[in-house]
């Protein structure tokens, strides 16, 4: 992982409001026929829309508010902003909405009383309509350690050995097993930091490159990996090659340029996972948003690109319309948004809300990506485990002090989205309008969704400093709200 400087956080929280809007020319309607408009919405009982809001200044959290939200006909006029929500033009289906799982994650969720983890992660998985239930649906796995695992490890840490899940069986996988009682359906991407070291150019975990020789038997190893999950009852949805080929620093970590990425997936894993009848999707990259070059890059190859499922981006560099630029370069191809750490000492919780709704949750989906992830889900008190080198101020989304578990903002931040863009749930268009009826990009950042079940979800920031009261119009009817600076919201109906 690459970790900014508050300055850059800074600069790239202004960049967002207009990057987060870059996608006007890229955004393509779904070339079906528009169904014709069902029928405006009516009262169904004391508020038909349902407000979630958390505030900066932390007196709401992830909290529903006992207004009376009802949609009504727009009979009178206001000066205020207008958010236009049209469900007949449609974008990408959504897969879902949570963090990663470290193998660190995990080893602290085990030392909690049974009862008390699982009630954490009853709250943390389940998708039921109990308010205190926040429904993530998507986990990303180190495959092999991360830096946020106690210990450095492979599944072959010795050349010639028989590969082998051990490592993770004492509390990796069994949490994991928790977790899939809850949630059967969670999709888990696998994400290796580095592989066995004498597979590498270094004959260490730390940086280096593939050596040649042994892509074939990387392939193979990346392959056992996933049947030897399925064999644990754990489906394995999306493997990303290699988390940030192009930070070399981290422990464990392995540097790979695209070319070789490329000719790896080309050659070596793409044909191995053909072969082995795996459906597990192949993901490129997995790195910043200031190298979108890298995966189209080898998109542009049409062997390689037979085998990828698409590409995953963090935002420790460049900005996060650029994921706009590899959708129109391959519209046939996926888009993930895979971490983003929230740092122990960098600002407060008010300035990381509005930072991370505004680019890791609205502006990821508003440029095309499927998914949304923060960093680490759990950690201790110090934000421990970590590796001799890795990060030492990730502050994960639940912080772990016996059996009790204090939620972070990170926490917030997936809830908004996860308890209710279910996956499958489609972006649909919201367009932000003046009294005068012109769109306007500004003070209100904002998306929406429409689930399979028919529900509307839309998430709006006020990226102001000040309170701003806005309308929701749909199918001609409005209802009208308020958020304070730096709110955001949850609205379903």
């Amino acid at each position: 992982m690459v970790y900014r400087l508050n300055k850059e956080k800074l600069n790239m929280f202004l960049l967002a409001a207009v990057a987060a809007w870059g996608v006007g020319c890229g955004e393509k309607s779904d070339p079906s026929p528009a169904p014709p408009p069902p029928a405006p919405p009516v009262e169904t009982g004391p508020s038909q829309v349902a407000f979630w809001l958390t505030n900066p200044d932390r007196s709401a959290q992830f909290q529903k508010q006992n207004l009376a939200l009802n949609f009504k006909a727009s009979t009178t006029t206001n000066n205020n902003l207008t958010l236009e929500i049209d469900t007949t033009q449609t974008y990408q289906a959504i897969d879902g909405f949570g963090y990663t799982l470290t193998t660190g994650s995990a080893y602290v969720l085990n030392q909690m009383s049974a009862a008390s983890r699982a009630d954490l992660l009853r709250e943390l998985f389940s998708n039921g309509n109990a308010d205190n239930t926040i429904g993530v649906s998507y986990l990303r796995l180190n495959l092999g350690a991360s830096d946020l695992s106690p210990t450095v490890y492979s599944y072959q840490d010795v050349m010639g050995a028989a590969f082998s899940l051990a490592p993770d069986q004492a509390y990796y996988i069994p949490i994991l097993k928790q977790i899939l009682a809850i949630n059967p359906n969670i999709k888990l991407m696998a994400s290796p930091w580095s592989p066995p070291a004498w597979m590498k150019t270094n004959n260490s975990p730390i940086g280096g490159s593939l050596r040649p020789e042994y892509y074939n038997e990387y392939a193979g190893y990346l392959v056992q990996y996933i049947q030897d999950m399925k064999g644990q009852g754990i489906t394995i949805d999306a493997l990303t090659i290699q988390n940030e080929p192009l930070h070399g620093g981290n422990n464990p970590s392995m540097v790979m340029q695209g070319e070789e990425q490329k000719n790896f997936v080309k050659n070596n894993l793409g044909p191995a996972f053909r072969a082995a009848n795996l459906n597990t999707k192949i993901v490129l990259y997995d790195h910043n948003l200031d190298r979108p070059d890298y995966p189209i890059s080898i998109m542009n190859d049409p062997e390689a690109k037979q085998y990828v499922d698409g590409s995953a981006f963090h935002l420790y560099g460049g900005t996060i319309n650029r994921m706009s630029e590899v959708h129109n370069a391959h519209p046939d191809k996926n888009l993930y948004f895979t971490e983003q750490w929230v740092g122990a000492n960098d600002g407060d919780f008010a300035s990381n809300l509005k930072w991370h709704i505004a680019n890791v949750i609205i502006g990821s989906m508003r440029n095309w990506s499927k998914n949304a992830l923060e960093w680490n889900l759990a950690a201790d008190a110090n934000n421990r485990p970590f590796t001799d080198g890795g990060c030492n101020t990730c502050l994960p989304a639940v912080t772990v002090a016996g059996n009790n578990a204090t939620r972070n903002v990170a926490y917030y931040i997936i809830a908004h989205a996860s308890k209710f863009v279910r996956p499958n749930s489609v972006r649909v268009k919201t367009t932000l309008k003046n009294a005068q009826n012109i769109e306007v990009f500004s003070t209100l950042q904002h998306v929406g969704f429409q689930t399979s079940t028919g529900k509307k979800v839309v998430l709006v920031l006020n990226d102001t400093n000040g309170d701003q009261t806005f309308n929701i119009r749909y199918r001609g009817q409005i209802i009208t709200s308020t958020l304070k600076g730096g709110a955001v919201g949850t609205y379903v109906w």
